[in-house]
């Protein structure tokens, strides 16, 4: 596996930060699987299963601290048996939401990503205030966020699809293709190769997964069949790192449920800069785009230049960001119950 490590991202940041846990005799290794409490790196000699050290999950302060695929972490690497991973190196990029329920704690969902393909089907799954909650968080990673829509084949109006979706993805790349027929996929094989990691996020059963196997040019991922109602099967219930064979990675994660907010004031800057730069010519510094007089937030909702849905979309994420940023025994309850059912299935 010689250079194993420079087709894997491996860099001068990286070097610098293995530095004084080499001086102890631990080796690199990247997470290739996370599944529940299990691991597995990968290091010069192979693929290793591997738990967490115990002095590593004490000084943990919460599940975003411990190791989560893509990391390049510290790690002691026996010729035999289990690996132990005592520190995670500080990492390029971040793909983080808030995990379902009312605890405020962070999900790593795949790091040290260079392009994050924000998947969403061109069918029941077409959903654009869902579609602004992955821009969001895809921003905020710091990698860079290309939409992909997939199912082409079974679009009815690919054309205003196309015009929707460029007018809130804020300048990110845009391909439609279809992952069954394998149309349009050789548009996504520039952000795969040696040195690149790309991760793929999307709801359940948009397609992912025979994306991934399109890209390695193997089944290397389980596919489901779609269902009666025509929305595809949930069928990765993991987070994984696929090795390529002309180097590079993809990651490839659950379909998502949900898609809670988490420490993304720059991201929701970046996929709402309409409405941002609007915000600065308000009246007051401190306005809320409610009521307060001199808004211009709200002029243009009146006169239509600032859709109603897309103004609401904002509002609740900027919310949600207010929230997790409050003191844990100051929170209340979460405010996402308004807009819940409207992010469902087949909203537009």
């Amino acid at each position: 596996m010689s250079d194993w490590k420079a087709d894997q991202g491996w860099g001068p940041d990286f070097d610098a930060a293995m530095k004084p846990y080499a001086l102890k005799g631990l080796e690199p290794a990247r997470v290739i699987l996370v599944y529940r409490k299990q691991l597995k790196v990968l290091s010069h000699r192979g693929e290793h299963w591997a738990r967490t050290g115990g002095r590593m999950l004490h000084k943990a302060h919460d599940q975003g601290d411990l190791p989560a695929v893509g990391d390049w972490v510290a790690a002691r690497i026996p010729e035999a048996g289990e690996a132990l991973v005592n520190a995670v190196l500080p990492r390029r990029s971040a793909f983080v939401r808030k995990v379902a329920g009312e605890n405020a704690t962070p999900q790593v969902l795949g790091t040290n990503i260079d392009t994050v393909l924000v998947v969403m089907g061109l069918d029941r799954d077409f959903n654009l205030r869902r579609l602004e909650r992955f821009m969001t968080l895809a921003w905020q990673s710091k990698a860079t966020p290309v939409v992909v829509l997939n199912k082409s084949d079974l679009a009815q109006d690919l054309a205003t699809d196309l015009e929707v979706v460029n007018d809130i993805t804020r300048g990110a790349a845009i391909y439609t293709m279809s992952a069954i027929t394998g149309a349009g996929m050789e548009s996504l094989r520039q952000y795969i190769g040696p040195g690149k990691t790309v991760a793929l996020l999307g709801s359940s059963g948009v397609g992912k997964s025979t994306l991934v196997n399109r890209l390695v040019g193997a089944e290397v991922m389980t596919t489901g069949e779609l269902k009666d109602d025509g929305r595809g099967r949930h069928t990765t219930t993991k987070r994984e790192l696929i090795v390529l064979p002309g180097g590079g990675a993809i990651i490839d994660t659950p379909g998502l449920r949900e898609v809670q907010m988490w420490a993304a004031e720059g991201g929701l800057a970046k996929t709402f800069d309409d409405i941002e730069a609007l915000a600065k010519n308000c009246k007051f510094g401190d306005c809320r785009h409610l009521a307060e007089p001199g808004c211009a937030v709200k002029t243009a909702l009146e006169d239509g230049s600032l859709e109603e849905e897309r103004f609401e979309s904002w509002l609740e994420l900027q919310r949600e960001i207010e929230w997790l940023q409050k003191p844990g025994d100051s929170r209340g309850a979460r405010p996402e119950g308004k807009r819940r059912a409207r992010l469902g299935h087949g909203t537009r």
